[in-house]
């Protein structure tokens, strides 16, 4: 491979991750025949296609897949020289970039004021989504930590607790059975539940505390965000388990309540992961000291004040 350059490598991620030469373009602020011509001198560096076309989206082809390797560990390593040459200059500066599932929105945004008000000049990539894509941009290498309450059970991932994740059983404030006390599940199957899509952290935990003690669940409804089965809770359709942590702003009069169940609430954990052979940065590493001693504390207020206002 000959005279390859940062700058087609930068060009060619930018198309692998979007699939489209105009995409690229757009968010590189380049006109499409400079990106044309950067991905023409890049193949005639490699010496083999990067791309096939089907219709109108590009794919990689195996030696694509093996450049797409090769230029984000380059980008990285260049992203840590430019973070180690900041810090020994005494300035945290750099680019911190976490994936987390939808229910750790209710807490990791309450980590990260405090971090970058600490180290202003970093700034901060944060994804929200589904359990699966947070493992699939885990298996891409696409971002620097992983908040996730079910981690994989791999070997090569580092897997470290952050704080506990209470799950609780959830439901309208005028429901029959707001004022009952160590409610039965045998009583809970009678419900109607409202849940997470399978695959879920929360739900994979729900079904098997359930098939545990030997309790069918009556599940009529699957919906793939926290905040839309609060509004059909409410709405009447059912109860359901979510997060403690997911209720932290409803207040003590709002319009949702916890129900005693007996074995609630579950005890669980957040989990910050990342890939055992995982150089991490110094803005990465900065981060994680933060989260095991101030963040935690700040996390943990946080429930706590959602545990006075319940009583």
């Amino acid at each position: 491979m000959k005279q390859a350059t940062l700058h087609q490598l930068q060009v060619f991620e930018a198309i692998a991750k979007h699939g489209s030469f105009t995409r690229a373009a757009e968010e590189l602020y380049l006109t499409q025949p400079t990106v044309s011509q950067q991905m023409k001198q890049l193949t005639k560096a490699i010496g083999m296609p990067l791309f096939e076309q089907l219709g109108k989206r590009l794919y990689l082809t195996e030696a694509g897949e093996e450049v797409l390797k090769s230029s984000r560990d380059i980008s990285s390593r260049f992203s840590d020289l430019e973070m180690t040459l900041a810090n020994l200059r005494g300035m945290k500066q750099g680019k911190l970039r976490i994936s987390a599932i939808t229910t750790a929105k209710y807490f990791v945004p309450r980590l990260l004021g405090p971090f970058r008000q600490l180290y202003p000049g970093i700034s901060i990539s944060f994804q929200v989504t589904n359990r699966q894509q947070v493992l699939d941009r885990l298996d891409q290498n696409l971002d620097d930590l992983y908040f996730i309450g079910q981690p994989p059970t791999s070997a090569d991932i580092c897997v470290r607790p952050v704080m506990e994740n209470p799950l609780v059983v959830v439901a309208p404030h005028n429901h029959p059975l707001v004022h009952e006390k160590s409610i039965s599940l045998q009583r809970m199957a009678e419900e109607p539940f409202i849940m997470r899509e399978p695959g879920s952290g929360t739900r994979m935990a729900v079904e098997g505390f359930f098939g545990e003690n030997r309790v069918e669940m009556n599940v009529v409804m699957e919906i793939g965000s926290n905040e839309a089965i609060k509004q059909a809770i409410v709405g009447g359709l059912g109860i359901s388990v979510l997060s403690r942590h997911s209720l932290a702003l409803e207040g003590i009069h709002g319009p949702l309540t916890v129900l005693d169940v007996e074995g609630f609430p579950l005890q669980r954990h957040w989990y910050v992961i990342y890939p055992e052979s995982k150089q991490l940065s110094v803005v990465s590493k900065s981060f994680l000291d933060f989260l095991f001693t101030e963040g935690r504390q700040i996390a943990k207020q946080a429930d706590m004040d959602f545990v006075a206002s319940e009583s």
